[in-house]
């Protein structure tokens, strides 16, 4: 069973934690539930949390499937394909995440738009 229940409007996925981010995880981990309006770019889906976390190993290509904590804009961060940032299909963030998480299946990412709900919470 995964261990983060991501809920995308009407779809979910379930997301592992990983540990390259060890503080970072625990700071989001500690704040679950998360939610908010989400927000598209490219193939990523962010939503704003009050959750306020240093760079942590961070960086801006992270493999499809990743959670991050975006410490520049305070947000959790869905990645699947590429976004206007990217060289090639990889998924690249605007500037360095912390990535927290991975999911196994996106597809339930790919249908999102600007205003999707997006909720996590521990599964």
């Amino acid at each position: 069973m995964p261990d983060i229940r991501i809920q995308i409007g009407e779809h979910e996925c379930g997301a592992d934690w990983t540990d390259t981010c060890p503080g970072t995880r625990a700071a989001i981990e500690a704040a679950l539930p998360l939610a908010g309006e989400g927000h598209r770019w490219g193939d990523e889906l962010y939503f704003p949390t009050a959750v306020a976390v240093e760079a942590e190993n961070a960086r801006t290509e992270v493999p499809a499937g990743a959670v991050a904590y975006w410490p520049q804009g305070n947000a959790i961060c869905l990645f699947w394909g590429p976004t206007p940032t990217s060289r090639c299909a990889e998924p690249r963030a605007a500037s360095p995440v912390n990535v927290i998480a991975r999911i196994d299946d996106t597809t339930a990412l790919a249908g999102s738009e600007n205003g999707t709900r997006v909720r996590m919470t521990e599964f």
